[in-house]
Order: structure tokens, then sequence, then C-alpha cells
């Protein structure tokens, strides 16, 4: 089989609030963005970002672009910036080296071609992932949450182990000091991805329980008696959390609570 994706990147200014966004149909497509990239950059991270989606599927993929910049630098001058160094024709470094680094180790292996679409001509999949990735670009633009999407269907089908991975939420009530808890720093590279609260909740369900740890506490004024909530995560749904929280500089809990 073949799966049929678009690709496309945003940016407001050039460089500027960008977004990345790719799409297969409404249940399955991805966004994310920065606070200031290009156009060629948000291009790119939505291929990126397809084929890592895409790694667990045996299937061919075939990527619809409206960017010649993408599929030239793909299809055609990869390899031969590869046998000089990652350096183009006349000497200079190749621009946006890493993400072409990062592509060319994603694609190794895959079955897959790229196909060129005429970008705001109405092509279905082309459209809708042009709107994903502008409305990433918009949102950081205003400094706002924007929707990270789905991701690409099939994940837990696939196999993906799942375990547990606590995300504490809080609820404050009243108006009492209380202990706020400290998290570990996520670790993980920021997609720029952000959700909301409902959007997890609707994958992963209400199965929640109080939890009180009393370890590794600051203090903060809030209002009220601190309630903990605890949930259940598979490997990817953690991982997106991680990347979401990244892309705010905030802890998982804050990125959480923020939500509420």
């Amino acid at each position: 089989m073949t799966i049929t994706a678009a690709a496309d990147g945003s940016a407001l200014g050039n460089p500027g609030p960008a977004g990345w966004a790719w799409y297969v149909d409404d249940s399955s497509w991805a966004a994310g963005g920065w606070k200031h990239a290009t156009n060629n950059q948000g291009e790119l991270r939505a291929v990126l970002e397809l084929f890592r989606a895409t790694a667990h599927i045996d299937d061919d993929l075939l990527v619809l672009c409206d960017s010649q910049y993408v599929i030239n630098s793909v299809t055609k001058w990869m390899k031969g910036w590869k046998a000089k160094g990652w350096r183009k024709s006349d000497g200079k470094p190749v621009m946006n080296l890493d993400l072409l680094m990062e592509i060319d180790e994603a694609i190794a292996g895959r079955r897959y071609r790229f196909e060129w679409v005429k970008g705001h001509v109405g092509h279905p999949l082309n459209e809708a992932a042009d709107e994903r990735a502008r409305g990433a670009a918009e949102a950081f633009q205003r400094g706002r949450p924007a929707p990270a999407g789905p991701g690409f269907r099939g994940t837990e089908a696939a196999g993906e182990p799942a375990f547990a991975a606590k995300a504490t939420a809080f609820v404050r009530q009243g108006s009492p000091s209380v202990p706020i808890p400290r998290a570990e720093r996520a670790t993980a590279d920021a997609h720029d991805e952000l959700f909301s609260l409902d959007d997890l909740g609707a994958e992963i369900g209400e199965d929640f329980r109080d939890l009180i740890d009393p370890h590794g506490l600051d203090t903060m004024r809030s209002g009220g008696e601190l309630q903990w909530v605890s949930l259940s995560l598979s490997t990817d749904e953690h991982r997106r959390l991680v990347q979401r929280a990244n892309a705010r500089g905030v802890t998982i809990e804050e990125y959480l609570r923020g939500q509420i």
C-alpha cells in the first residue's frame, strides 16, 4: 500500500514565526512550529516529521510537496552534498544542515517518492497541510497554543509499548500556600508542538487516580487544597507531551497546569 501525505511549511516574515505540518486525512496529521524560522525550515521539518511518524509502517510513502527546494534537496542534491562533506559545489556549507542530515537518516531504507504540487490552487491535501502550518505560525506569532494534531493513525496498533508516565495536573482551590512538585526538566528534542488538555483526555481517556508525593516540593501561593492527578500514557503520547512542554520552555506539570 502507499501512504499519500502532503507536507508544508509557513513563515510569517520569512524569517519570522513559522510552522510546519503534514497531512494524510482529518484523523492523521501533525503540526508544530517555532518563534523564529524560515519557510524552507518549515518545509523541511514537515517532511522530516512525516518520515518519523511513519517509520513503523512498512508501506510506500508518497510525499506531496509544493517546495522544489525540498524535493530537489532530498532527491537530487543530497547525495552530492554528502560526498563533499555537506558542502555545495562552490565549497560553501549547505544551509539547514541539521534538518537535512536528520532527513537523510530518516529516509534510509524507506520506500518513498516525492510529487510536486502547485501551492494555493485548491489541492485538498496541500491546502490542509498549508492551513495547519500557517495556523501553527500564527499561534507562535500571538503566543498562543496551537493544535499539534493526532499524529499518524495506527501507532498503538503497530505494537508500540505502553508505560505509565506521571503527568500531574493540579486543581487549586481556596487561598493557603500549598506545595507544588518540581518535575525533572524534559530532555527530548522540542518539536514546538502544543495541544489542549481536552485533546489529551480524548487520546488516553479519563483513567485518573489521586496521587500524593511528598518528595521534591517547592511552595507557591495557590488557592487551597492541592489535588494530584496521575494518568498512564503510551510511549508516543508521552513523547508528544514532553515535546509540547519543551516548546514552551516549561516542565510537563507546568504545561498541563497551564491548560486547566
